[in-house]
């Protein structure tokens, strides 16, 4: 089902304002499209444009109100939000500046702390002058951080959302098994890339904002670059990782395949990876960390071979393509049943890396996956 019920959007806002309370913030004031997504469900790709700035307030007590440019009323409209004041934007003077302090004023006391997410992955979505010129606008009031509240919300996701995550794993998993119908030896990668995005839209995604991968002789070097009109030729590993949306919800991860027969390097490397990502999901449970995880799949990799430099491997997946927490040694974020992880093995296979991603969710006991699983053979094209 597309969309949630009202209900949804209620208990994200107490369990919000419990977390305020106890953090003594006033309100929540969120900038982004996630934020404002996660407490409105107002979904629209209107936000690629940077023209205008959207601003969602939560109080205290009582409903989020939405300031907002006037072109987006009719499908603020269409969400729970019954409190929407709009302006005409872009106002080169007053882009919704006054209306936005006057807001804040009308919904929390003078001396109130309003808190605007400021720790790592986030971003403020106005401009640095306006954001000025609403502090010297609110009195006493102070905008200050918002304590990791929306790091904490988001990172555990209700069964409808985890629902929308599985559906999109699921598109994603019908593309993965046709790409033999466009990639073989010849074909462009270019053309491999735009052809799986048909894929994609072909088996339901909405859009596929993020694909990335790579094609070349027994691994490849770089996984992040556009894809170029070299031909594929025997030999190639050729690894595609989607990161495609259905209805406001991102899957994230990646297959590898082998042009003509694989080398027994590649698949001794494929198979330690998969060794890898089975190594943390048998690990993956609730009082677990981030760190464990990452650990539990350092171990196989740089067992008699060498892991890659890629800084993580894996982090957390939802409204956006990565979020909160990373797999890394450092992050100790303990794990709640809800979280959605990408497990993100890479292993150095001479003067290259193979890369393979699962997603998986945490429950109340064992894990279970959203991405269908494979299996260490690697697949021959």
């Amino acid at each position: 089902m597309r969309g949630f019920e009202q209900a949804e959007f209620e208990a994200r806002t107490q369990r919000a304002q419990k977390l305020m309370e106890t953090a003594g913030l006033s309100a929540l004031l969120l900038t982004t499209e996630t934020d404002v997504r996660h407490f409105t469900g107002f979904l629209t790709r209107f936000w690629e444009s940077p023209t205008r700035p959207w601003f969602l307030i939560v109080p205290a007590q009582g409903n989020p109100v939405a300031v907002i440019p006037s072109i987006g009323a009719a499908l603020m409209g269409q969400t729970w939000i019954d409190d929407i004041r709009t302006w005409s934007a872009p106002d080169l003077q007053d882009d919704g500046v006054s209306l936005l302090a006057e807001t804040l004023n009308e919904l929390t006391p003078v001396d109130g702390q309003i808190g605007l997410p400021d720790g790592h992955e986030t971003h403020a979505r106005i401009p640095l002058a306006d954001l000025e010129r609403v502090r010297n606008t609110i009195g006493p009031r102070q905008v200050s951080g918002d304590q990791g509240i929306l790091r904490q919300l988001r990172m555990v996701k209700s069964l409808a959302e985890i629902a929308k995550i599985e559906t999109a794993c699921g598109i994603a998993g019908r593309a993965f098994s046709r790409v033999p119908e466009i990639a073989r030896a010849g074909v462009a990668l270019d053309e491999v890339f735009r052809k799986f995005q048909i894929l994609c839209l072909e088996e339901g995604a909405d859009w596929v904002p993020y694909l990335a991968g790579g094609a070349e002789q027994g691994g490849y070097t770089d996984v992040i670059s556009p894809a170029r009109p070299t031909p594929l030729a025997d030999g190639d590993v050729l690894m595609l990782d989607t990161g495609l949306v259905w209805d406001g919800y991102f899957s994230d991860y990646d297959r590898n395949w082998s042009i003509g027969s694989a080398r027994p390097e590649t698949r001794s490397a494929h198979a330690r990876l998969i060794e890898a990502s089975d190594a943390a999901f048998e690990l993956a449970r609730p009082g677990a960390t981030a760190a464990d995880l990452f650990h539990a799949m350092n171990t196989v990799l740089t067992r008699d071979a060498e892991g890659t430099d890629a800084g993580r491997l894996g982090h957390g997946l939802g409204m956006s393509l990565t979020e909160w927490p990373s797999l890394i040694p450092t992050d100790h974020t303990v794990l709640e049943p809800g979280m959605v992880l990408t497990l993100e093995p890479g292993i150095a296979v001479g003067d290259k890396i193979l890369v393979h991603e699962e997603n998986i969710v945490i429950t109340e006991g064992a894990p279970r996956y959203v991405s269908p699983r494979i299996g260490p053979e690697v697949i021959e094209l």
